[in-house]
């Protein structure tokens, strides 16, 4: 019986014409919804008297922080560019539950017509500068004696992040020399012509990315995600600061509204623990030869009793005759002049989806090492 080895759903790379208005469905092989546990605080949502134009979403107890514990700030752009502060509010909500200011585009409560995505066809304000608001905003509540937030916001950390439309936002304000990473979430800089033009979204264009200055990431949901393309050119030309690409196979409405945001809400935290707070254990998801979510990009061995065929993405196919097997101490073992297959038994996960294999595996092809999980 043929045995399929293979590692799945996540392609991350770690380096020193398309609408985006709709969340549109999951694709049928997406892997099943996930629910990501909060952090350990409580959370507050509001729209202040002070900032009404956006949603703050923080720590309930404010007390717990100060000069010792700093709140940074997570400054947010809603898909469709909507003015709706509650739109991503299960997303944002696991944020701030880590110990964050997030502060949404958007009242709580939108007045009618301003919380909904507008055709594409009619005028629309560009609102990038909001992200910027925000961060205005924190930086005056953490100098205000009579503000809540006094001497409780960590202003020299600063992430801007956004989905879809809103991460056109988020790229376009990136330069600005406060932020300390952005986040790009189901988006990429669109084509200056098309379909919908990328001029009446955001001010961010191909040329935004070249005056990056800090880390950015981007979290993309595979093939089927309207922005993939843009995300896959954006990631091309980025090439004066870190940048970090995941896609999860789960189209482009993501995970956001899944419990805690999914695995979207999950990646997320992790590299605002990495970037904004300095935490060496959430830099492990993301850099190192045991990377949490750095496997090499999907590939596949398929072992029969004639040939060993290996593939993966923008290659060509590697094919050795099925050697004899060696059974080893913990499980098969195939050697060809090629292709080594080492299959340890023991549960295995992929990684992102929590589907679990009954086997460890190893693969070397012409050198390089590959490491997943398979099964028959």
């Amino acid at each position: 019986m043929p045995r399929s080895l293979r590692v799945l759903t996540l392609a991350c790379g770690l380096l020193m014409p398309a609408a985006l208005f709709g969340q549109g469905a999951a694709p049928a092989d997406a892997p099943p919804p996930r629910a990501t546990p909060r952090g350990p605080y409580a959370v507050t949502v509001e729209s202040y008297p002070t900032l009404a134009t956006h949603t703050a979403y923080h720590p309930a107890n404010l007390d717990a922080f100060g000069p010792s514990k700093l709140l940074p700030i997570v400054s947010w752009g809603n898909g469709a560019c909507v003015r709706n502060g509650s739109a991503f509010a299960e997303f944002l909500t696991q944020i701030a539950s880590h110990g964050y200011l997030a502060i949404a585009i958007g009242a709580k409560n939108p007045p009618a017509g301003t919380g909904t995505a507008l055709p594409p066809t009619e005028a629309r304000p560009i609102d990038d500068h909001m992200l910027l608001d925000a961060v205005d905003w924190a930086t005056k509540q953490n100098a205000d004696r009579s503000s809540p937030f006094y001497k409780k916001i960590d202003v020299s950390k600063v992430a801007v992040m956004g989905q879809s439309c809103g991460g056109l936002q988020a790229i376009a304000v990136s330069p600005d020399p406060r932020v300390t990473t952005s986040v790009i979430m189901n988006s990429g800089v669109l084509p200056a012509t098309g379909p919908v033009r990328g001029a009446t979204l955001s001010n961010a264009t191909k040329d935004t990315l070249t005056r990056l200055h800090a880390p950015i990431a981007y979290v993309i949901g595979g093939p089927t995600d309207i922005a993939y393309p843009n995300a896959e050119d954006d990631f091309s030309r980025i090439a004066t600061v870190p940048v970090f690409k995941a896609n999860l196979n789960v189209g482009h409405g993501g995970t956001y509204r899944q419990p805690g945001g999914g695995w979207f809400g999950e990646v997320a935290v992790r590299w605002l623990d990495w970037q904004l707070k300095g935490s060496a254990d959430a830099s492990r998801w993301f850099v190192g030869s045991d990377c949490r979510l750095c496997p090499e990009p999907v590939w596949s061995v398929l072992i029969d009793e004639h040939n060993l065929p290996f593939t993966q993405p923008d290659a060509a196919p590697i094919t050795q005759p099925t050697p004899k097997v060696i059974i080893g101490i913990a499980g098969e073992i195939y050697q060809t002049p090629r292709i080594n297959v080492n299959i340890v038994h023991g549960s295995c996960s992929d990684g992102m989806s929590d589907r679990t294999y009954p086997d460890k595996v190893q693969v070397t092809v012409d050198g390089r090492q590959f490491n997943g999980c398979g099964g028959l």
